[in-house]
C-alpha cells in the first residue's frame, strides 16, 4: 500500500503524510439519505463491513476517549470504560465531538484530530491486513493497516465492541 500524498487535503491525511505512515485514500459518492454512514461506505467501497470502522466520541470522568468500532456493531460504553479505566462512558453531545475533533459527524477520523483523544480501537481490527475508517469528511475513508492506525492515534486495543 502506497503512501498516497496527493489527496493530502484533510487533517486525517496530513498527520498520515507528516507521520510517515503508508495509507491509501478511498473516496467514494456519498448520499446524504444513507441511514448509516458506515454501511454506505463499506458497499460503495466494495470492502466487507467488518473492515470499514466508526469513530465514536464518549464523555467519561477522565475526559472524552475515543471508541473506533465495526460499522457492523456498536460501541459498548462500559467496555470502553474500563479500557481506559473509568467507571462510566455515556455518548459525547455530537456538538462536543465537532468541536473537540474538528469534523462533522459521519466524518470524524481518528487521526488528526484537533484535540488528541486517549484512542481504544476494538480488537477484531487485528483481524484484517488493512481496515477502513474516515478520512475526515463523508465520502472519503482512509485505508491502512491495523499497526499503522495504532501508531497513527497512539491507540490500544481492548474488546469495546457489541
Amino acid at each position: 500500500m502506497a503512501k498516497d500524498r496527493a489527496a493530502a487535503g484533510t487533517p486525517a491525511t496530513a498527520a498520515l503524510s507528516a507521520a510517515g505512515i503508508p495509507f491509501t485514500t478511498r473516496p467514494y459518492e456519498h448520499d446524504p439519505s444513507a441511514p448509516s454512514y458506515g454501511l454506505e461506505a463499506a458497499e460503495a467501497l466494495g470492502v466487507e463491513p467488518d473492515r470499514v470502522f466508526k469513530t465514536l466520541l464518549a464523555d467519561t470522568e477522565l475526559g472524552l476517549v475515543v471508541g473506533v468500532v465495526p460499522v457492523t456493531g456498536m460501541l459498548d460504553l462500559k467496555a470502553l470504560a474500563a479500557a481506559v479505566g473509568a467507571k462510566r462512558a455515556t455518548m459525547a453531545d455530537p456538538a462536543v465531538a465537532e468541536r473537540r475533533t474538528g469534523y462533522v459527524v459521519g466524518g470524524i477520523s481518528p487521526i488528526g484530530q484537533k484535540t488528541r483523544h486517549r484512542t481504544v480501537v476494538d480488537e477484531t481490527a487485528q483481524l484484517f491486513e488493512t481496515v477502513f475508517v474516515s478520512g475526515g469528511k463523508r465520502g472519503f475513508d482512509i485505508e491502512l493497516s491495523p499497526a499503522a492506525l495504532i501508531e497513527a492515534t497512539g491507540a490500544e486495543y481492548a474488546a469495546i465492541a457489541r
